[in-house]
């Protein structure tokens, strides 16, 4: 099947194809967290400075995000196996290069890479669902997402935990991105056999102008942040940030002058003309920094604030990933009934079991252990259900259906973004101070109070998006 699938007739090897696709799911969602358990073991073990540490997240997500945007082009224009063969096997072949890194440098080099052919890999799984499935099976195949990302999110850290423990063949934590290669290598060659070819007859040329620009801004915003605390905050910092907006600027501008001229966007401008969706992106940012920035840093705190193992740590975090499942699963109860509404509960829940968290490290000080930890992780986690569940559909809602690819694509990428910026944000401040001599109980009450203040933005942004996502669009 080479230029285009019928849609009138099932693809034939549609459910092992699936497979694949999730198979590829799992890699990109298991190396997204893993690095978080592991990271001190890193440090310690290959140098580097604190930066590290925070690269190590950022420099994955970062590269997801700006290469998302544009990696579902590629397929259109290349066709989706193609560039999904390609996405896997680079990721395969970055995840080799992370395990056999000598230097911190070449470890972030690495993790940049991973993320970059991530962001080839995934968008084109999703294409080809489309394509493969009848209509009546579409909603079963996507249905299957959801307890794969479930089995990742619970299972991710226990299993980074325990690889590093484990110290399998005397590899340590190496064996997190080694494992990679025996799935990646799988993936690939069940996808040459599995997957369809598919590629759009009228896809429009790449804009390599604005994916280098956006890069650019989003680079210019990250790297400071990180570094800046390392190097005593000097005028090249502010500069950098500074630069970071007027990048964003151009980017907005380049976009409208290439939409103006007849060709196709990276992102569609008029969707920042549309209330709802610029509030919903904000609300993302918001969401997604404080959520993924308190996820490092509690890491940090139990490692290094109370000598916990990298397994026990992740089991610490367990609470939260088994509330995340719980809070999903209410949420497909409530959500066409509640709508908006359920997502703005759900950042209250997961404000208030953040205030449980840091009450229980401030009353039991360094005395505490993982299952004093449990309730407020548990409601985190139960926030984050059912604040995730609605949050892509309702802020979809609020525009046209010829702008919901690079709707999806501008939104997905924001919480790649969020990912980043959080490990860039919360880290650092976490780090400084630790500098000024605050105590690791102290630092982190004072990341929990940070973000409850990014949840409580993120609940009041939310009044600006659709009440329900099956609303129609406005005009």
């Amino acid at each position: 099947m080479t230029a285009t699938l019928e849609r009138a007739t099932a693809y034939r090897w549609r459910w092992p194809a699936l497979f694949v696709i999730l198979a590829a799911e799992v890699m990109d969602l298991i190396d997204a967290m893993v690095t978080q358990i592991a990271a001190p073991t890193i440090q310690r073990e290959i140098g580097g400075s604190a930066g590290l540490i925070q690269w190590l997240v950022s420099g994955y997500t970062l590269a997801m995000a700006v290469g998302l945007i544009t990696g579902g082009r590629l397929g259109d224009l290349y066709g989706r196996k193609r560039m999904f063969v390609i996405g896997a096997l680079g990721f395969t072949v970055a995840s080799l290069l992370c395990g056999v890194s000598v230097s911190p440098e070449m470890l972030i080099g690495s993790r940049v890479l991973q993320g970059l052919f991530g962001a080839v890999m995934i968008p084109q799984g999703l294409g080809l669902i489309r394509e493969m499935f009848p209509p009546e099976e579409i909603g079963k195949a996507f249905g299957l997402f959801g307890p794969v990302m479930t089995i990742s999110s619970v299972g991710g850290p226990v299993l980074a935990g325990w690889l590093v423990d484990a110290d399998l063949f005397g590899t340590g934590w190496r064996m997190i991105f080694l494992i990679n290669l025996p799935i990646g290598i799988a993936a690939v060659l069940a996808a040459l056999r599995f997957l369809p070819e598919f590629r759009l007859s009228n896809a429009t040329r790449l804009d390599l102008g604005g994916m280098v620009l956006v890069s650019a801004a989003a680079f210019l915003l990250i790297f400071p942040l990180i570094q800046g605390q390392e190097a005593g905050w000097p005028a090249w910092t502010f500069a950098c940030m500074a630069g970071s907006v007027v990048m964003f600027a151009l980017f907005g501008a380049y976009e409208a002058r290439r939409q103006r001229s007849g060709k196709d966007p990276l992102v569609t401008p008029g969707l920042f003309r549309k209330r709802a969706f610029t509030g919903g992106l904000v609300a993302g940012l918001s969401f997604f920094t404080g959520m993924i920035g308190l996820s490092l840093v509690f890491t940090l705190y139990v490692q290094e604030g109370l000598h916990f193992s990298p397994l026990k740590a992740g089991l610490a975090s367990l609470p939260q990933a088994v509330g995340g499942v719980v809070g999903f699963g209410i949420a497909m109860a409530l959500v066409t009934k509640l709508g908006r509404t359920l997502l703005q509960l759900g950042t209250l829940v997961m404000a208030a079991g953040a205030g449980v968290l840091g009450l229980t490290i401030h009353l039991a000080g360094l005395d505490i252990d993982a299952w004093q930890l449990a309730p407020g992780l548990a409601l985190v986690g139960i926030g984050m259900g059912l604040t995730m569940a609605p949050f892509f559909d309702i802020v979809l809602a609020g525009v046209e259906p010829h702008e919901s690819g690079s709707a999806s694509g501008t939104l997905t990428a924001i919480q790649q973004l969020g990912g980043a910026l959080g490990a860039a944000l919360l880290g650092t401040l976490f780090f400084h101070l630790l500098t000024s001599r605050w105590s690791f109980g102290e630092a982190m009450q004072a990341m929990v109070a940070v973000e409850i203040g990014l949840l409580l933005l993120t609940c009041a942004l939310s009044f600006l998006l659709p009440r329900h996502a099956r609303e129609e669009p406005s005009h």
